[in-house]
């Protein structure tokens, strides 16, 4: 593996004002010396656009920004699926780093609105990886997703498992990045780290996410369905814990080699994030509820049996989720700590102040 450190370098990330991009660039303004970060977004409204805009005017309002550590941010609003922007932005900063977070997300919405997905997963990731070919980067991480699993039986699911029947358009794209990054690596010598993340939960999330629409709804006095009649699990990972893998992950690319033919063995890497714990979908429905009524969004006598349903399974959703993260362990010596109690806490306490 080979080191980077990620001081006084020029770092791009995409998708910076989503929700796992926005927690990054926070992160690196507290921990980074003398870097100018560039974030891009194209600000769409898949989801509340204030939600968007809260996250950039923190960012904005950082203390760490400037000051000793001396970091420089500069968002641009734009569409990575636009190649001009795209090149442009490489023209000007020739980034050292470079993490592509940008992404349409949800496996539900893919079903209805596939265009989404093809212009941002595929042609702009295929934009990112163009730009990087031309203007050579010391790595490039991305965001895959634990559902390139699909329904495998086995679990947990480990990225050594063949994953080649996805059951979402969604799931679809994120295994065609991993295979487009493989492709770049191996031609052009870009060294690739892609990241399958598992259920990413917390503060400020997104609001199509479970925890959030649930709590949404509950708030309205509206019915909450729970899929597969509770009988779902999921590896829910906080989003600290995330973002504290994709830093570590930043600053140790895999390494570049020649083969016995001579030619470059591609410097390309692929981890699970996640937290090795699933759970149950009516246990983590209970353990949301409890720090609902903890945090004062919701009422100590309120009636949650009477707003649940339990419904059958939805079309491109799988039964679980669970990660075999050992090799991220293995390489890069972390493994996410967040309990989901800790962070379902940290949720609604930040819920309670945002909405009040």
């Amino acid at each position: 593996m080979e080191r980077i450190s990620l001081d006084n370098k020029t770092i791009f990330v995409t998708g910076a004002a989503g929700f796992i991009g926005s927690n990054l660039v926070k992160r690196l303004f507290q921990d980074v010396k003398g870097a100018t970060i560039v974030g891009i977004d194209n600000m769409n409204d898949y989801y509340d656009v204030s939600l968007k805009e809260y996250r950039l005017k923190t960012l904005s309002n950082s203390p760490c920004l400037g000051g000793e550590n001396g970091n420089r941010w500069v968002f641009v609003k734009g569409d990575i699926a636009d190649k001009a922007i795209i090149d442009s932005l490489f023209e000007e900063y020739h980034f050292d780093v470079v993490v592509n977070l940008a992404a349409q997300a949800g496996v539900r919405y893919s079903i209805t609105n596939p265009d989404a997905y093809i212009q941002s997963n595929l042609i702009g990731f295929y934009n990112i990886l163009e730009a990087c070919r031309h203007h050579p980067v010391q790595h490039l991480v991305y965001a895959s997703s634990s559902s390139v699993y699909g329904g495998n039986k086995k679990v947990p699911f480990s990225t050594d498992d063949r994953v080649d029947n996805p059951v979402s358009l969604y799931a679809a794209t994120k295994k065609s990045n991993e295979l487009m990054a493989h492709c770049y690596s191996k031609l052009y010598d870009i060294p690739s780290t892609g990241l399958r993340f598992f259920t990413v939960y917390g503060p400020a999330g997104r609001p199509d996410m479970a925890y959030f629409g649930f709590t949404n709804k509950l708030l309205k006095g509206e019915t909450i369905q729970i899929f597969n009649y509770g009988n779902c699990r999921r590896d829910f990972t906080y989003v600290d814990d995330i973002v504290e893998g994709i830093v570590r992950v930043m600053a140790g690319a895999p390494e570049r080699k020649k083969g016995d033919d001579g030619l470059p063995i591609p410097p390309y890497a692929v981890y699970n994030i996640g937290g090795g714990q699933p759970e149950n979908l009516l246990d983590f429905v209970n353990t949301l509820q409890e720090e609902l009524v903890r945090a004062g969004v919701l009422p100590a006598d309120f009636d949650f049996e009477a707003h649940k349903q339990l419904v059958p399974m939805q079309p491109g959703d799988v039964p679980t989720t669970y990660a075999d993260a050992t090799a991220l362990e293995r390489d890069y010596g972390f493994t996410p700590r967040i309990t989901l109690r800790e962070g379902l806490r940290k949720f609604a306490e930040w819920y309670k102040e945002f909405y009040g």
